[in-house]
């Protein structure tokens, strides 16, 4: 039998001690399993999209109306928008009112479809790469990811790659359909999130558990100022700053000190470390480090 302790191990998770670290991690990544149904269709998504493309890129677009609307954020739809994003909001009766311009000044506010298709393009991932969006519904629809799939016009999804009919179990659920996109970004190449939540955290946890794999997630605080200077530079220009500004944030091993982040982020008293031979996480590290500047 199990005992569920919900939303309880956050506050506590930097100070434990390095054994009970050690247990988390037996939990977390060997201990807990999705379900067969999700792992099968799972595995069966990232067959596919290997099918399409031996490198693909996983992309937590997480431009969904309830994380705009908790996050305080505004992106240029007038009133419509307020109206909109202003009625969800008044689901949290405990949030503040917001300031959206401090917000996104600060880094807080997921990049748009289009920021994050440039960034990527900044950052020399080409037209002709494959980029599994993992979201539920976008705010804006096809209106608001029409950039995006012109930059990368080799954009699937959940929907796109499986039928209805397969999908029928999972629809319903939106915890089910969330581990289905986990499982597909947790085998990708390379793994790009747009706001730095749970999942996300989870997900560059364990792809640096398992012998590491690059997790980017956009230094927003930067790019911010960024974006709004775009028409005012050329593209060498732009794809340079942008470069630089990800300098840090891009998932390389050794990116975060030990102690440092979320223990769901870098869980680094579980990672074995040798010296004087190459173990086989180093190796897949090394492995997934050129894949990323093959890209």
């Amino acid at each position: 039998q199990a005992v569920e302790l919900t939303k309880f191990d956050y506050r506590l998770s930097n100070r434990l001690d390095t054994e009970l670290q050690k247990l988390r991690c037996r939990v977390n990544y060997h201990a807990l399993r999705f379900t067969d149904p999700i792992l099968k269709m799972g595995k069966l998504l990232v067959e596919r999209m290997k099918m399409k493309a031996k490198h693909f890129i996983a992309l937590h677009l997480r431009f969904e109306p309830d994380m705009l609307a908790f996050s305080g954020c505004y992106y240029g739809g007038g009133d419509k928008e307020r109206a909109e994003l202003g009625a969800i909001r008044k689901r949290w009766k405990t949030l503040h009112a917001s300031n959206p311009e401090k917000v996104r000044r600060n880094g807080k506010c997921p990049l748009t479809p289009e920021e994050v298709g440039l960034m990527l393009r900044a950052l020399g991932f080409g037209s002709d790469v494959h980029v599994y969006v993992a979201s539920g519904d976008v705010y804006g629809g096809e209106e608001s990811l029409a950039p995006l799939k012109g930059l990368f016009p080799n954009f699937h999804s959940k929907q796109t790659i499986a039928t209805k009919w397969e999908l029928a179990q999972f629809s319903s659920f939106s915890g089910r359909m969330a581990a289905l996109d986990y499982i597909v970004c947790d085998e990708t190449d390379v793994f790009v999130a747009n706001n730095n939540g749970n999942m996300a955290r989870m997900l560059a946890g364990r792809r640096r558990y398992f012998g590491h794999k690059p997790a980017i997630r956009p230094n927003a605080k930067k790019l911010y100022k960024l974006f709004l200077d775009r028409n005012n530079m050329t593209w060498e220009e732009f794809s340079s700053r942008v470069r630089t500004y990800q300098i840090g944030f891009m998932g390389e091993p050794n990116e975060m000190k030990p102690g440092k982040g979320e223990f769901h982020e870098n869980p680094d008293s579980c990672l074995c470390q040798a010296k004087g031979i190459e173990t086989f996480e180093e190796k897949n590290r090394k492995d997934a480090v050129k894949m990323s500047d093959e890209y």
